[in-house]
């Protein structure tokens, strides 16, 4: 292997594809004219801007007007919910799951609390797998948003939006998805969907950082987030990031064209790298659904040891992965999406999310395989956990703080 980082961190972020980063260059330099311009210098950075919208469309399979380019999946997720309760003020009921990202959970925590919005937070089962009985169960006349994630950022498993997006619709409320995983691994054809609004983020798909995307389905009642200029045809104010937004539309078409490849090499290699570590480290378990889940996507627990001190022997020998356990934000609660799985105690504290893209390599997968092992083993030599087992965690029990 070379010194270069194996890098195994793919739904945290993923590296600018080359292609993305030759497109967004001359707008750094001498193409900087602004797209709300009069003149012909800065409309010409307006066409770009339309062409890429017209290829971020062309990933989504809906109109390229329906889409508002924003700063991050955060902000659109934000927008989307904010946008639906001041749109239905009347309703005071938001649905969505336990396992969702802190970009919805926060956000409805913060609704919850302070302005007295009521939350229903759906649980999972074991595979991480929603109940649709419970989904239509907690629908009411009330009910303004139902936000709900396309795929699990911790465990890839995926939702069935489809169904869940009929369900809400029949009742007539507003359907949202956080789509920042899905986009780019799975084939999504808005136009066959019930989706109202659905999320996004560049730098999951091999774009920059601080670009995202909100998709709004046309006549629905929506109410900007930033309010200023007249941008995104009133829908978001402030100057475009026109760099960004053009390397997204890269990034569009390249995902587009190399969607194949993620359900066929990355899944492949995805599935030796699971395979190949739950063969041979005794005491070690798959979260999340093992078909069900985006093809990149492998979350495995080790009993008896905590996933912040396998990442940092990953990292002395340039493995680049993450914890699926809170740990690196200095917590010691286990991940909020495990415990509403019910993992025992001592194997979501001990949880690694490795995470692949369309530049990882056989090569690569190898090395995980034969170095992670040797450190299973040396960490459990000194773990405290040996010493006795605790309660598997109650998954009946709110795990999100609510």
């Amino acid at each position: 292997m070379s010194a270069s980082v194996i890098y195994m961190d793919n739904n945290a972020t993923t590296r600018v594809a080359p292609e993305v980063l030759d497109a967004m260059l001359p707008f750094f330099s001498e193409r900087y004219g602004n797209p709300s311009s009069m003149h012909s210098f800065g409309g010409a950075v307006g066409k770009e801007m339309r062409e890429a919208r017209e290829s971020l469309a062309g990933l989504l399979g809906c109109a390229p007007d329906e889409i508002i380019f924003t700063s991050c999946g955060t902000e659109s997720d934000n927008t989307a919910i904010r946008s639906a309760l001041t749109a239905q003020p009347e309703k005071r009921h938001i649905v969505t799951t336990r396992v969702e990202h802190p970009a919805v959970l926060s956000l409805c925590k913060f609704l919850e609390r302070s302005q007295g919005y009521r939350v229903t937070y759906l649980g999972v089962d074991s595979e991480g797998r929603l109940d649709l009985q419970e989904l239509e169960e907690s629908l009411s006349d009330d009910t303004a948003i139902v936000s709900i994630m396309w795929a699990n950022n911790e465990t890839g498993v995926i939702f069935p939006i489809p169904e869940i997006a009929k369900l809400v619709k029949s009742r007539g409320i507003m359907m949202h998805t956080d789509a920042v995983q899905a986009v780019g691994k799975l084939d999504i054809n808005l136009q066959e969907l019930d989706v109202d609004m659905l999320s996004l983020s560049g730098h999951k798909l091999h774009a920059p950082k601080g670009i995202g995307a909100l998709y709004v389905r046309r006549k629905l009642p929506y109410r900007p987030f930033l309010i200023g200029g007249h941008q995104e045809h009133g829908r978001r104010a402030g100057t475009e990031n026109t760099t960004s937004i053009i390397a997204l539309g890269a990034a569009a078409r390249a995902a587009k064209a190399h969607l194949p490849i993620e359900n066929t090499r990355v899944r492949a290699l995805r599935d030796k790298l699971e395979n190949g570590l739950l063969a041979v480290v005794p005491d070690s378990r798959l979260n999340g659904h093992k078909q069900d889940r985006l093809p990149n996507t492998s979350n495995i627990s080790f009993k008896y040891i905590e996933g912040e001190a396998i990442l940092l022997l990953l990292d002395q020998l340039g493995i680049a992965a993450s914890s699926g356990s809170a740990c690196t934000s200095g917590s010691l609660e286990p991940s909020h999406v495990l415990r509403a799985m019910g993992v025992p105690f001592t194997f979501a504290h001990g949880s690694i999310r490795f995470s692949l893209s369309r530049y990882t390599t056989e090569e690569e997968v190898d090395y995980v395989i034969k170095n992670v092992p040797p450190i299973i083993e040396t960490l459990r030599k000194i773990s405290p956990y040996k010493q006795g087992e605790t309660e598997p965690l109650d998954p009946r029990k709110p795990a999100c703080g609510c």
